[in-house]
């Protein structure tokens, strides 16, 4: 019992230093709410300057959302632990008798709640200046594909936070090629299935965001006929990914740890 109590006392902790902080710079707040805002506003106009239906409104606008949450996955989820150890931090985590799990489980928490007030954002101002409205059909439905989405989507965050941090300072060079790759393969602007099955597919098994959006634009958007899936099948994978990217995180930050313990370079500032 003291276990469970000091493993969610470490949880909320970690969550706290993270939705807490992010509070205090107002930089990080416009960026993480405007620049998404001005892509989804972007791509709105497009397709009501083509006349496409209504619901396109809705699927740029999931997007979006789901973008603030993609964006801040990659960038303070899973470049975390590379860049508390630029900072100085990461020795007091590992010389500290606590739970690492339960640290990336915070931090995880923590960061979704963070962003979801970003999201709110950005969903009233689509309210306001699109008159952007959604009718969800099946409300249950839209809630729990919605927190499997989170689920595994910073279950995939835990994970690539080990494999970025044993991957050195070169990854810094190759975040920029996550951009543009899974905006076209998520789907983020629009629905997945034009993409063709296999390429879509494809793009499902590897990016939990793909399935998510999908299956949300069909339980918010009433979209049946444009989804890859259907909402149940979709939220049922959606489930064995986050099992699968939160077991695989876990195995990966104590793998992490017994190599620094071995060779004694874990904290080492690479030359």
């Amino acid at each position: 019992m003291d276990k469970v109590r000091y493993f969610i006392r470490v949880v909320i902790a970690r969550a706290y230093v993270r939705v807490i902080g992010a509070q205090r710079e107002l930089s990080w707040v416009i960026g993480d709410t405007l620049l998404p805002f001005l892509s989804v506003s972007a791509f709105v106009l497009v397709y009501r300057a083509m006349k496409a239906p209504p619901e396109y409104t809705g699927f740029v606008v999931l997007g979006g959302l789901l973008m603030t949450f993609w964006l801040h996955m990659i960038w303070t989820m899973a470049m975390q632990l590379f860049w508390e150890k630029e900072m100085g931090n990461l020795a007091r985590y590992l010389m500290t008798p606590l739970s690492r799990p339960a640290l990336l489980l915070g931090m995880a928490l923590g960061g979704i709640i963070m962003t979801s007030s970003r999201a709110m954002i950005i969903y009233l101002a689509s309210r306001l200046v699109f008159n952007m409205r959604f009718q969800v059909d099946e409300p249950w439905m839209a809630v729990g594909i919605f927190i499997v989405t989170l689920a595994a989507l910073y279950g995939m965050g835990m994970t690539l936070s080990s494999l970025f941090f044993m991957a050195g300072r070169g990854v810094l060079y190759g975040m920029q090629l996550f951009y543009e790759p899974v905006f076209f393969l998520g789907g983020f602007y629009f629905p997945v299935r034009q993409l063709g099955m296999i390429l879509a597919t494809a793009a499902a098994a590897l990016i939990p965001t793909t399935l998510g959006l999908d299956a949300l634009r069909q339980t918010m958007l009433g979209a049946y006929r444009t989804g890859l899936l259907r909402p149940s099948v979709e939220l049922a994978i959606l489930t064995a990914m986050a099992i699968m990217f939160i077991t695989i995180s876990i195995i990966a930050v104590h793998r992490m740890e017994e190599l620094g313990r071995r060779y004694g370079k874990l904290v080492l500032k690479e030359q």
